[in-house]
């Protein structure tokens, strides 16, 4: 079900918990001894306790974490609701159902008897941008955690084929990391810059000796060098000053240090109330584990 963290699903965590616990019940079961019993309800309890402070974790950043607008985002961690936008240029098309989105994740899968054995999988890397009214972000989804309603189930000729998507137009919650790429923000190298222009003047001799060879002599002076360095020197401060002052490129993308990196087509609210139900949901598994390690003890 997992191919790696970048396509880690929440949603399917938990739902793979809650199957997984449904095992190691059956387990106890089968095994019907007092220390199978204890294994099994401290399995239920640790899986429980990690699920319910993930979902926790979820639901306290996103209904502590204020809605910022794009046009005055602030560098750093923020969130963000706007309407899905394609990015300049040719847009993303889904290989399964050949419809245009900003975003998909694909399985296929073949039947073999009572069983649907994994053939494909694959998600898409592309960025897409997010619209509020007051200005444009670009999204890149790798290591995104991405909650979708959308979700497409085909079968055909003893295959399966399934697919979530986000397409445009919809509206699309973001939380992450918010940075300007270019602009007044730019991270600039004046002496690797400096250096990588006099080598390409140096390869051009003919036009090097023909602004700088001041004597006519055919060869360029260690006097005349210095004045070919201060013209590179200042051509290099034109081209970093036009650089700057050209609108950067606004970018939401996974941030450092583990903070939730979440993606949704669902607005603030209905996000909330998804987290806080899983974190109920495995808070009441925990303590129901713990509750049957109470009567067992006092059992033996």
């Amino acid at each position: 079900m997992f191919r790696g963290a970048a396509e880690w699903r929440h949603d399917y965590a938990n739902l793979a918990l809650g199957g997984g616990n449904l095992l190691i019940l059956l387990l106890g079961l089968k095994l019907q001894s007092r220390a199978g019993w204890q294994i099994t309800l401290v399995l239920i309890g640790l899986t429980s306790c990690w699920a319910w402070y993930a979902n926790l974790k979820r639901h306290r950043t996103v209904a502590d974490t204020p809605t910022s607008r794009i046009a005055s985002a602030p560098q750093g961690y923020i969130e963000l609701v706007g309407r899905g936008r394609q990015p300049p240029g040719a847009g993303l098309v889904s290989p399964v159902s050949g419809l245009p989105c900003l975003w998909y994740r694909y399985r296929i899968e073949r039947k073999d008897g009572n069983r649907w054995e994994h053939v494909e999988s694959g998600v898409s890397h592309d960025t897409f941008g997010v619209d509020d009214g007051s200005g444009h972000v670009l999204v890149d989804p790798d290591g995104a955690e991405i909650h979708t309603s959308r979700k497409q189930v085909s079968t055909s000729g003893g295959y399966r084929k399934t697919e979530w998507t986000l397409i445009e137009g919809e509206t699309i919650y973001v939380i992450g990391e918010h940075v300007t790429l270019g602009g007044p923000n730019a991270v600039l190298d004046k002496k690797m810059d400096l250096a990588t222009l006099l080598v390409e003047w140096k390869q051009d001799k003919t036009t090097l000796l023909a602004r700088f060879d001041a004597d006519r002599d055919g060869e360029i002076s260690l006097a005349e060098w210095e004045g070919a360095r201060q013209a590179a020197s200042g051509e290099v401060d034109r081209i970093h000053l036009d650089i700057r002052l050209q609108d950067g490129i606004h970018l939401m993308r996974k941030p450092a240090h583990g903070r939730p990196f979440l993606i949704a087509n669902r607005e603030v609210g209905a996000l909330v109330r998804h987290f806080r139900l899983w974190s109920w949901t495995h808070l009441t598994l925990m303590m129901a584990a713990l509750l049957g390690l109470t009567l067992v003890g006092h059992a033996a």
